[in-house]
């Protein structure tokens, strides 16, 4: 997968389903979500997980700083390459990242916002990784969101902290590109 197919897929349905748990992997299958984020994994489920995903026509992205078993370094990043199939993985960590581009996996850099020094981050880190895509969590004001879409001139996954169809709405409409959440019952807003 490339990332023009991955924003033709967040167009259509920009809500993630991102999952921790077997019950909510199960319902992200069935739900109409496009891309499914799995945020908390054991090293022994990743195939099957990816190969489940995959046997839907759903896109599989990995958080690969939250696998049990599996090591935080680029090593972990040739596994998830040659045993899995996951289209892309989200880590916060910029070696991941840039080792992830050159195994040709999408890329999602996550940000956690916390205070302005943190939201200048981004930008300096993004300089480095060229990640394909950027999330933030929390989820933010609108204004917040549209400064960083401008900036960073990437497109944007908001998460952390939505709970409704106005959040989405919100996200959506400041120029974010999708939001994910772990709320099932968003996921086929």
């Amino acid at each position: 997968m490339n990332i023009h197919e991955l924003y033709q897929k967040l167009e259509a349905s920009p809500v993630i389903a991102a999952t921790k748990n077997q019950i909510d992997f199960d319902a992200a299958l069935n739900s109409e979500a496009e891309v499914i984020f799995i945020l908390q994994s054991h090293l022994l489920e990743l195939a099957d997980l990816s190969k489940k995903i995959k046997e839907r026509g759903k896109t599989a992205i990995l958080h690969a700083d939250l696998v049990k078993g599996l090591s935080s370094d680029e090593t972990a990043i040739d596994y998830i390459k040659q045993v899995t199939s996951f289209d892309g993985i989200i880590s916060t960590k910029p070696s991941i990242i840039r080792h992830a581009k050159r195994h040709h996996l999408l890329t999602i850099q996550r940000f956690f916002l916390l205070d302005s020094s943190a939201l200048e981050n981004v930008e300096r880190q993004l300089g480095y990784t060229e990640a394909d895509v950027v999330e933030i969590l929390p989820s933010v004001s609108p204004k917040i969101i549209k400064e960083l879409v401008h900036h960073s001139k990437k497109p944007l996954i908001v998460g952390g902290l939505i709970r409704d169809k106005e959040d989405i709405m919100g996200g959506l409409g400041a120029g974010s590109l999708a939001i994910s959440t772990t709320a099932s019952a968003l996921w086929s807003i």
